[in-house]
């Protein structure tokens, strides 16, 4: 694990951070990130959604055919009497 320090540094009322520009190429931040609080550390990761893209890549999957069920459909008495839509 790459360690770099850095300074606490003043802004307004707040406080923050810089970070070296090569950690932000390795790590792939946007201009947006979340922070939390975990286990008494201070966490920052990529406010960039996970499956962003993935409704254009089915899009194109349907449009080629590729978007088919690969197991049979199974029914049970719950999807029938308990489940609500």
């Amino acid at each position: 694990m790459n360690v770099t320090r850095t300074q606490i540094v003043k802004i307004g009322n707040s406080r923050g951070i810089r970070i070296p520009k090569v950690l932000l190429e390795q790590v792939g931040f946007g201009s947006e990130v979340e922070i939390a609080i975990q286990n008494g550390q201070l966490i920052i990761r990529s406010a960039e959604k996970p499956r962003k893209g993935w409704a254009e890549q089915f899009k194109a999957m349907a449009a080629q055919g590729d978007d088919k069920l690969l197991d049979e459909q199974v029914s049970a008495n719950f999807d029938k009497d308990e489940w609500e839509w």
